[in-house]
């Protein structure tokens, strides 16, 4: 009989919140990937925003109509939006239809222009709160992840100072693990980077 004790090989499994297909496609793909791509973490920033108060499964089933009624959120594209196009889109099943909600992203894309026509870079300034690469935490429950950090709390003050909406703390802290700017996959999860070959 093998003296390799059944505890010594590790099941692993993914994060108790990805159930179903989507959350798990969305878990195994892009949830805790780095990303350094301007227009991807401005798309991200900005839907985390549209779910306040919402399931993130919500807004995932509307991501891509979001991306057609946004232009792919291509910033200068959508700061050129008019009020009677948003006010149009408030019409729109297929999107959260919450008049700041919407508004707010054509006030983030003005404020990420404004970032950049000061000379600084966005992509740097989001990685700027993790020293510009991801932290690894080592959760072995969801009970332990925080709902903010103090670099959450941090990158809001910055960003609500440079006129951006939606993003207190929590959204901020959100946006950071679904980015890969902090990991917090479980620790017996495959995607955890402890787990992978």
């Amino acid at each position: 009989m093998s003296d390799t004790s059944s505890s010594a090989v590790k099941a692993l499994t993914p994060c108790a919140w990805a159930k179903g297909d989507d959350y798990l496609e969305y878990h195994n793909n892009e949830w805790g990937i780095p990303n350094y791509d301007r227009q991807k973490l401005f798309e991200k920033l900005c839907l985390e925003g549209q779910q306040a108060g919402l399931s993130w499964i919500t807004v995932l089933r509307k991501r891509d109509h979001y991306r057609q009624c946004f232009y792919g959120f291509n910033p200068q594209k959508i700061a050129r939006m008019t009020d009677e196009q948003i006010e149009t889109l408030l019409t729109d099943a297929g999107l959260i239809r919450n008049r700041l909600k919407l508004y707010g992203i054509r006030k983030n894309a003005l404020a990420l222009l404004a970032l950049e026509k000061q000379g600084i870079d966005f992509v740097e300034l989001l990685w700027s709160f993790v020293g510009g690469k991801p932290v690894i935490n080592r959760f072995a429950s969801m009970k332990e992840v925080p709902a903010e950090t103090a670099a959450a709390k941090a990158m809001s003050k910055a960003l609500k100072k440079a006129g951006f909406t939606f993003v207190g703390p929590t959204i901020c802290y959100a946006f950071m693990q679904s980015m890969g700017l902090v990991n917090d996959h479980m620790t017996d999860c495959p995607c955890h980077p402890d787990n992978q070959a």
